[in-house]
Protein backbone atom coordinates (compact mmCIF):
# COMPACT_ATOMS: atom_id res chain seq x y z
CA UNK A 1 0.00 0.00 0.00
CA UNK A 2 1.27 3.36 -0.60
CA UNK A 3 1.47 6.10 1.98
CA UNK A 4 -2.01 7.77 0.53
CA UNK A 5 -4.07 5.32 1.00
CA UNK A 6 -2.34 3.61 4.50
CA UNK A 7 -3.25 7.62 5.63
CA UNK A 8 -7.04 7.46 4.15
CA UNK A 9 -7.06 3.88 5.94
CA UNK A 10 -6.05 5.61 9.17
CA UNK A 11 -9.12 8.35 8.69
CA UNK A 12 -11.66 5.49 7.93
CA UNK A 13 -10.95 3.91 11.03
CA UNK A 14 -10.99 7.36 12.87
CA UNK A 15 -14.43 8.17 11.59
CA UNK A 16 -15.64 4.38 12.57
CA UNK A 17 -14.90 4.76 15.99
CA UNK A 18 -17.54 7.59 15.94
CA UNK A 19 -19.95 6.49 14.29
CA UNK A 20 -22.20 3.58 13.34
CA UNK A 21 -25.37 2.76 11.87
CA UNK A 22 -28.39 0.95 13.43
CA UNK A 23 -31.75 -0.36 11.88
CA UNK A 24 -33.47 2.84 12.70
CA UNK A 25 -30.55 5.30 11.19
CA UNK A 26 -28.54 3.34 9.11
CA UNK A 27 -24.98 4.35 7.91
CA UNK A 28 -24.61 5.91 4.40
CA UNK A 29 -21.05 4.74 3.36
CA UNK A 30 -19.78 6.05 0.37
CA UNK A 31 -16.97 4.30 -2.37
CA UNK A 32 -15.15 5.81 -4.54
CA UNK A 33 -13.42 4.42 -7.22
CA UNK A 34 -11.70 6.03 -10.11
CA UNK A 35 -14.28 5.77 -12.61
CA UNK A 36 -17.72 4.95 -10.58
CA UNK A 37 -18.71 5.91 -6.96
CA UNK A 38 -20.92 3.12 -4.69
CA UNK A 39 -23.70 4.01 -2.01
CA UNK A 40 -24.79 1.63 0.82
CA UNK A 41 -27.14 2.12 3.76
CA UNK A 42 -25.15 -0.24 6.41
CA UNK A 43 -26.83 -1.74 9.62
CA UNK A 44 -24.18 -2.20 12.23
CA UNK A 45 -25.52 -3.67 14.64
CA UNK A 46 -26.84 -6.67 12.40
CA UNK A 47 -23.62 -6.26 9.80
CA UNK A 48 -26.10 -6.67 7.18
CA UNK A 49 -26.42 -4.30 3.99
CA UNK A 50 -29.94 -2.63 3.72
CA UNK A 51 -29.64 -1.08 0.16
CA UNK A 52 -27.39 -0.04 -2.26
CA UNK A 53 -27.16 2.06 -5.41
CA UNK A 54 -24.47 2.73 -7.81
CA UNK A 55 -23.16 4.50 -10.88
CA UNK A 56 -22.90 1.11 -12.73
CA UNK A 57 -26.67 0.69 -12.38
CA UNK A 58 -28.52 0.64 -15.95
CA UNK A 59 -30.12 3.88 -15.64
CA UNK A 60 -27.75 6.00 -14.46
CA UNK A 61 -24.73 4.36 -16.40
CA UNK A 62 -27.03 4.81 -19.82
CA UNK A 63 -26.68 8.66 -19.22
CA UNK A 64 -23.81 10.59 -20.54
CA UNK A 65 -23.06 13.13 -17.92
CA UNK A 66 -19.91 14.17 -15.65
CA UNK A 67 -18.58 11.38 -13.31
CA UNK A 68 -19.95 14.61 -10.36
CA UNK A 69 -23.68 14.44 -11.74
CA UNK A 70 -23.60 10.87 -11.54
CA UNK A 71 -22.64 10.75 -8.20
CA UNK A 72 -25.28 13.14 -7.41
CA UNK A 73 -28.15 10.74 -9.14
CA UNK A 74 -26.27 7.81 -6.92
CA UNK A 75 -27.63 9.90 -3.81
CA UNK A 76 -30.32 10.05 -5.19
CA UNK A 77 -31.06 6.80 -6.11
CA UNK A 78 -30.02 5.83 -2.52
CA UNK A 79 -32.33 7.92 -0.85
CA UNK A 80 -35.16 6.84 -3.32
CA UNK A 81 -34.50 3.09 -1.85
CA UNK A 82 -34.75 4.36 1.69
CA UNK A 83 -37.58 5.96 1.57
CA UNK A 84 -39.32 3.34 0.23
CA UNK A 85 -37.85 0.91 3.10
CA UNK A 86 -39.35 3.88 5.38
CA UNK A 87 -36.28 5.07 6.62
CA UNK A 88 -35.42 8.72 6.62
CA UNK A 89 -32.56 9.50 9.06
CA UNK A 90 -28.80 8.26 8.52
CA UNK A 91 -25.15 8.32 9.36
CA UNK A 92 -23.27 9.61 6.83
CA UNK A 93 -19.86 7.95 6.73
CA UNK A 94 -17.63 9.57 3.69
CA UNK A 95 -15.24 6.19 4.29
CA UNK A 96 -11.60 8.56 4.75
CA UNK A 97 -12.29 10.73 1.52
CA UNK A 98 -12.39 14.15 1.86
CA UNK A 99 -15.96 16.02 1.64
CA UNK A 100 -15.43 17.33 -1.55
CA UNK A 101 -16.76 17.08 -5.17
CA UNK A 102 -17.96 13.61 -5.85
CA UNK A 103 -18.43 12.32 -2.31
CA UNK A 104 -20.00 15.83 -1.39
CA UNK A 105 -22.36 15.14 -4.76
CA UNK A 106 -23.84 11.95 -3.37
CA UNK A 107 -24.64 13.52 0.27
CA UNK A 108 -26.06 16.49 -1.66
CA UNK A 109 -28.27 13.80 -3.71
CA UNK A 110 -29.35 12.01 -1.06
CA UNK A 111 -30.37 15.09 1.01
CA UNK A 112 -32.48 16.13 -1.99
CA UNK A 113 -34.00 12.95 -1.82
CA UNK A 114 -35.32 13.44 1.22
CA UNK A 115 -32.93 12.21 3.70
CA UNK A 116 -31.48 14.05 6.82
CA UNK A 117 -27.97 13.63 8.13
Amino acid sequence: MNNKSIARQKIRYRIRKKISGSSSTPRLSVFRSNSDIYAQLIDDNSGTTIAAASSKQKDIAAQKAPKISKSKMVGEAIAKKATELGISKVVFDRSGYIYHGRVKAVAEGAREGGLQF
